[in-house]
């Protein structure tokens, strides 16, 4: 038979562990600081009409995922794809820091934010509505594409 005092350093072990597991299990996992601009969204260079539908997805001139942004280009079919260094927060809304395009710059590669491609400053206007502030290229504001 075990001595009693070998057994009471295995069972507060076992009674600590429920006690490190579950304060990480109960907080929400954060996401990133521009989840909020997740999506399709239409206008900037053109005018917002649709924003609901089919209508507003065919007519979709800019794209945030976590990693990536994409945006319409008016030389070609395809989006220019751009890859996220680093999101921060502004009163306002939001500045993007795009990854640095090595070499010669493609047309049409950034937003015309400020002379810098590889900036993008987003202010929030409303739930649905942003502006690329300072972008020459997106001039009038965007708003989100919804399904219903």
């Amino acid at each position: 038979m075990l001595p009693r005092r070998s057994l009471i350093p295995a069972l507060s072990g076992l009674l600590a562990t429920p006690a490190l597991i579950l304060p990480a299990a109960a907080q929400p996992r954060q996401g990133p600081p521009h989840e909020w601009m997740f999506g399709s969204w239409t206008g900037g260079i053109f005018p917002a009409v649709d924003t609901v539908g089919p209508g507003c997805f065919g007519n979709v001139s800019l794209i945030v995922m976590r990693d990536l942004i994409m945006r319409v280009s008016s030389l070609d079919f395809a989006y220019r794809q751009r890859a996220i260094e680093t999101v921060g927060l502004t009163p306002d809304g939001l500045e993007f820091r795009l990854v640095p395009v090595q070499g010669r710059l493609p047309v049409e590669i950034g937003f015309g934010c400020d002379g810098n491609p590889n900036l993008l400053r987003v202010q929030r206007r409303g739930p649905d509505e942003v502006l690329l502030a300072g972008c020459v290229e997106f001039p009038g504001p965007l708003r989100r594409c919804k399904t219903s």
